[in-house]
C-alpha cells in the first residue's frame, strides 16, 4: 500500500462516517434550536425539556436513515474488500 493509497482509503472513510453522523446530528441540532426558541419564547428555563425530543428525534431518525446507512456501509465495504484482494 502506498502513501497515496492511505491517504485516499482515510478521505474515503472521513466521508462515509460524515454521510452517516450528519443527516442524525443536524437534525437533533434543528430540535434542540427549535426548543430553545421555543424555551425563550415562553421563559420555560427547564433544562431537561430538551432531550426527550432529541432523543426521539434521533431514535426516529434512525428509523428512517437506516436503509441509506447500510447501503453506504455496504458499498464502502466492497470497495475496501475489493482494493485488500485486488493487493
Amino acid at each position: 500500500m502506498t502513501p497515496a493509497d492511505a491517504v485516499d482509503l482515510a478521505h474515503q472513510s472521513v466521508i462515509v462516517a460524515l454521510k452517516l453522523g450528519a443527516p442524525i446530528m443536524l437534525l437533533a441540532l434543528v430540535v434542540g434550536l427549535l426548543i430553545s426558541f421555543l424555551q425563550a419564547l415562553t421563559q420555560i428555563q427547564e433544562m431537561t425539556l430538551t432531550f426527550v425530543p432529541k432523543m426521539l428525534t434521533i431514535l426516529l431518525s434512525l428509523l428512517v436513515l437506516l436503509p441509506f446507512m447500510l447501503t453506504t456501509l455496504t458499498n464502502f465495504m466492497h470497495s475496501l474488500v475489493s482494493r485488500i484482494i485486488s493487493g
